[in-house]
């Protein structure tokens, strides 16, 4: 097998829905100044059967697999082992799969190993990102929306879950007898809020519902945190919509990959230098 180029990274972030992927140069994350999160040089998203694998491996050459360090960090146990036994069996010899003891983030909760991975890893790079002794808020719209609190210290204090619009979309299907199942998997362009029919009222009660109780959750944080917060957002989500959410919100489609990318920078050569899961 070829040497591990060093300088290469992968970052992945194994969701609910799907496993997103970017490649960084390591030397490029650690020359990126305080304030700014580094950029990812291709990014791929895909599911982890035969023909997304497949997919992946077209997308990732000239790489191979044991050409990199693989960093992970997954909230889905099914697609990460499954990707897990792709990349060893490719020769894979730098895996990491993070948890919440790896991080260089306090989280002042009871139990921080049962916080999902990618909730811990937004927050490092917003400690990254916002300035010192000023909160932040992120508010991360996946397969669940998620809106988490860092305080001024820089310290994870936890946050709140509610269903992502795309899990709310199937509900609405499942549990009534004549609503459709729409496809709206993300919040894009603001629909009218005065829907004309089922559907078009369905995607108003989706979007607006959304925005809505994340708006709330903000202002709740906000008030309980004593300070003013910048509000940061990431996952599928339009930048059009951030000004929707509060005013000032910052949109960074790439935060939790970036965390992964920091996190790597940071460690030690004995840090990856061992297959762990």
């Amino acid at each position: 097998m070829a040497d591990a180029v060093d300088d290469t990274m992968a970052a992945v972030d194994i969701g609910n829905s799907r496993i997103k992927v970017g490649l960084f140069a390591k030397a490029e994350v650690a020359a990126t100044p305080p304030g700014e999160l580094p950029r990812p040089n291709r990014t791929f998203s895909f599911l982890p059967d035969a023909d997304g694998l497949a997919g992946f491996s077209t997308w990732l050459a000239p790489h191979l697999p044991d050409q990199i360090a693989w960093w992970l960090g997954s909230v889905e146990r099914t697609y990460a082992s499954k990707l897990l036994d792709w990349l060893r069996a490719a020769g894979a010899r730098k895996l990491v799969l993070l948890s919440s003891g790896d991080l260089p983030l306090t989280v002042s909760l009871p139990r921080p190993d049962m916080v999902g991975i990618d909730r811990l890893l937004d927050a490092v790079a917003i400690n990254r990102l916002r300035p010192s002794g000023q909160p932040g808020i992120i508010v991360d719209l996946g397969s669940a929306i998620t809106v988490d609190l860092v305080s001024a210290a820089g310290a994870f204090v936890g946050g709140a879950i509610m269903p992502g619009i795309g899990m709310s979309a199937r509900a609405l299907h499942e549990f009534t007898d004549l609503l459709p199942l729409i496809e709206m998997v993300s919040l894009s362009d603001p629909p009218a809020a005065l829907g004309a029919g089922t559907e078009s009222a369905m995607r108003s009660g989706l979007f607006w519902g959304a925005v809505g109780g994340i708006r709330r959750l903000v202002e709740e944080l906000s008030a309980a945190c004593g300070g003013r917060p910048l509000v940061y957002l990431t996952g599928g989500a339009a930048e059009s919509v951030a000004n929707l959410i509060a005013p000032g919100t910052s949109y960074y489609p790439h935060l939790t990959l970036a965390a992964i990318a920091l996190v790597q920078a940071a460690g030690s050569d004995d840090s990856i230098s061992a297959t762990r899961k």
